[in-house]
């Protein structure tokens, strides 16, 4: 009997163990099927991305095989010399504001990050001073309390005559109260001397970013600065036509022939070096940038970009002249219209 219980028991450490490692099986197969499934979630995704892939390129391709099939043709080659010429007019307006407001960022970030550092330090060294005075303070009164309360003690151990009783019952009692008063200063002196060292006087604030006159203000020089290259070509319908080729994604044969075709490109090398002409440009940038300040008007104090319908023409503007020339266009509002996509630059 004793060797079938030693049997027995020698056997449940075994039957422990086994059961142990189907518990282990069942866990990693769980872990395999969930890795598993999660592989061909991926899996899936990656197939939809792909075919996404496949259809862009395939409407690339198409649009590349339509305008070698333009281009072949006499009668399509010229519009379509016009309209990608017209597109690129378009994206140089773009470009060019574009690099106004980096320009304008970068000055006006590197002003106010010298300014917050500069804020920032003053604070830290008021600070300091704070806790130096109150660390000063906090000594002074601990050394007068601790000075008060020895004098008592002396005073008391002198009262040692027997007519001495109560007075020194009076003097035990301001024992006992100077006693707590110098545990309350040296409390006090320890709270300041740990918040005057804990302090860092080279812990530096991260730069929040512009602030939000800062984006106005910028925002309004774009504004201004489209308003001007519009002022520029002014005499030709030039911003119309550009604007409605960025709008579209395949060429038109609305350009005429092939000579109007090659007066129309020879417009538009004329006026690209128009467009990039910077004289007077800060006098001017500065004159309608006033203007647009005075008109602006925002939906809330944390929007960065002016309501379209408030810098509109306003009553002697130059814009309110309209159209010049028999070929001109009207003059739009740039923001409104989202002239030279000036949403995509502006900043939010």
């Amino acid at each position: 009997m004793k060797a079938l219980g030693s049997l027995r028991f020698g056997r449940e450490p075994e039957k422990e163990a086994e059961e142990q490692r189907v518990v282990q099986l069942f866990r990693n197969r769980a872990e395999l099927k969930k890795a598993y499934g999660s592989l061909q979630d991926e899996i899936h995704r990656l197939g939809d991305r792909l075919k996404q892939q496949e259809g862009a390129t395939a409407r690339v391709q198409e649009m590349l095989e339509a305008l070698e099939a333009r281009l072949a043709l006499p009668e399509g080659a010229w519009p379509t010399l016009v309209f990608y010429q017209l597109r690129g007019f378009w994206g140089l307006g773009r470009e060019l504001i574009a690099q106004l407001v980096a320009d304008l960022v970068r000055q006006q970030e590197e002003r106010e990050r010298r300014q917050h550092h500069a804020e920032s330090n003053r604070r830290q060294f008021a600070q300091r001073q704070a806790l130096e005075a109150q660390l000063r303070e906090a000594e002074t009164v601990a050394a007068e309390a601790k000075a008060r309360h020895g004098e008592t003690q002396r005073r008391l151990a002198s009262l040692t005559r027997p007519w001495h009783f109560f007075q020194r019952r009076e003097y035990t009692r301001r024992l006992h109260a100077l006693e707590a008063n110098a545990k309350a200063a040296s409390a006090a002196l320890e709270q300041a001397r740990g918040a005057h060292d804990a302090f860092d006087s080279g812990q530096a604030t991260d730069f929040p970013g512009l602030s939000v006159g800062a984006r106005r203000a910028i925002n309004l020089a774009a504004i201004g600065y489209a308003e001007l290259l519009c002022l520029r070509l002014a005499r030709t319908p030039l911003v119309a036509l550009a604007r409605d080729a960025a709008a579209r994604r395949e060429a038109m044969d609305d350009y005429g022939t092939r000579e109007e075709c090659e007066r129309l490109m020879a417009d538009i090398a004329r006026a690209r070096s128009v467009l990039q002409q910077r004289s007077r440009l800060s006098q001017e940038l500065r004159e309608r940038t006033d203007r647009l300040r005075e008109l602006a008007r925002y939906r809330d104090g944390t929007d960065t970009v002016p309501s379209p319908d408030s810098i509109g023409m306003a009553e002697g503007d130059v814009l309110e002249r309209g159209a010049q020339g028999a070929s001109a266009s009207r003059l739009p509002n740039v923001l409104a219209e989202d002239t030279w996509d000036l949403f995509r630059v502006v900043l939010r």
